[in-house]
């Protein structure tokens, strides 16, 4: 018998690596389920808080919040989101600080400020400038020294969730696969656990590339098949294949965000590199 999926929304004032870590031990005690945890990092504003929320669909999965958030005024609006929902709450931080709290005498400052803010501010840039450098196959580094690498057909959302992921501090290349022509030689020497392949709705697609080559002016890309849907379909089915042989996981980004894409990506990877290490 099948069972609900169940969501753990992480919303986090940093990255949130700190409690999609907890989610994940939690996750494991429920080896029944299929536990996906969706990042929402950087929450600093009300109405991203309320964006986050709108983003949640608990008519579709169990929905748990686990929350890491200093701001005193953010951390209540996340409870209060939550009870208005009907979600089981998870606060993360503030056992910690209320048990500091208790210890020194003395109530904490509630100033945002990362753990290891500088080395966190570093990391992330040197993450976007090695999206930057390998972005589309224009590889400027060895994929070994990449933490993931996405798969996918042109115009599949490779580049964006590339990006996106460097803003979370994550070295990422993007590799186009294209009918017909071998994949990057550098691909069968990373690790399988970094690798994930990206695919999208044919239809979806099509109307993607349309608007490209109309922005672009160009027609040459029409007579090569480019925005064919029967050729879609055709190069689809064979990158699938490309991307099964590779043995990496493949997500549909037809419907999700950019950010709910970025936190399964992490979440994939951290999963298949911690059975890969045999954690």
């Amino acid at each position: 018998m099948s069972r609900t999926p169940i969501e753990v929304h992480i919303i986090a004032d940093s990255t949130g690596d700190t409690a999609a870590r907890v989610a994940r031990a939690a996750a494991a005690q429920y080896a029944g389920y299929d536990v996906r945890i969706i990042r929402h990092p950087r929450q600093s504003t009300a109405d991203g808080l309320h964006d986050a929320f709108g983003r949640m669909h608990p008519d579709r999965a169990r929905t748990v919040v686990f929350s890491t958030v200093v701001d005193e005024g953010l951390r209540h609006l996340v409870a209060q989101l939550c009870a208005e929902r009907g979600l089981p709450h998870a606060d993360l931080l503030e056992p910690a600080v209320s048990a500091l709290t208790s210890a020194t005498g003395e109530a904490p400052e509630r100033v945002v400020r990362p753990v290891g803010v500088s080395e966190d501010y570093f990391k992330r840039v040197q993450a976007m400038e090695f999206a930057i450098a390998n972005d589309d196959g224009n590889l400027q580094n060895h994929l070994r020294e990449a933490d993931i690498v996405l798969v996918g057909v042109s115009r599949s959302g490779k580049t964006p969730l590339a990006m996106y992921l460097g803003y979370l501090g994550y070295k990422t290349a993007n590799i186009p696969l294209v009918p017909g022509i071998p994949v990057p030689g550098q691909l069968h020497e990373v690790e399988r656990w970094k690798i994930v392949g990206l695919s999208i709705d044919p239809e979806r697609l099509q109307q993607i590339r349309g608007r490209r080559l109309r922005a672009m002016g160009s027609s040459g890309m029409h007579r090569d098949g480019y925005t064919d849907l029967v050729k879609i379909f055709d190069e689809l089915d064979e990158i699938g294949g490309v991307q099964r042989s590779l043995g990496c996981p493949i997500i549909d980004t037809t419907d999700i965000a950019l950010e709910e894409a970025a936190g399964r990506v992490i979440e994939l990877v951290d999963r298949r590199k911690e059975a890969a290490q045999g954690r």
